[in-house]
Parts: C-alpha cells; structure tokens; sequence
C-alpha cells in the first residue's frame, strides 16, 4: 500500500507527528497505525526500514510528507 493509501488512514495524531518529525526514525505506536491500516505491508516505496537509528520511512515518503505538510500537491508516485 502507498503512502497516498495509507496517510487518510492512520490516526491524526500519527500524521501530526510524522509532519512535525518528518524523516525522524518512527515511533513504535506510529508504526503500529501504520501496519494496522496497511495490513502489515511495507511497500519499498515508501518504507526504508530499519537503520541504525530505528525504523524509518524512504526518502521518497519523508518528500511526500513535506509536501502535504507545505500544503502542496504530493505525487503519488
């Protein structure tokens, strides 16, 4: 599932926190809203995984969150 899926989606409160902390390793409950929604899929376009500082989302995603966090028009790429 893609970002563009899954971003309605999860809980407001996961988005406010992916916005405000946006390509920050992800926190456990975010992860959690985000498996729920998608069903546990981690699609490679948006899903980098784990590095040496926790769990995180692809370049590409951290660019679609500034995007809808600029009020722009993200790709759905």
């Amino acid at each position: 599932m893609n970002i563009f899926e899954w971003w309605p989606l999860v809980d407001a409160e996961s988005r406010d926190w992916l916005i405000e902390h946006n390509g920050e390793p992800l926190l456990p409950n975010v992860i959690a809203d985000i498996m729920a929604v998608t069903g546990g899929t981690t699609d490679s376009e948006w899903w980098a995984g784990e590095s040496a500082v926790g769990p995180q989302l692809s370049d590409e995603a951290v660019d679609w969150i500034e995007a809808v966090a600029n009020d722009e028009e993200p790709t759905a790429d």
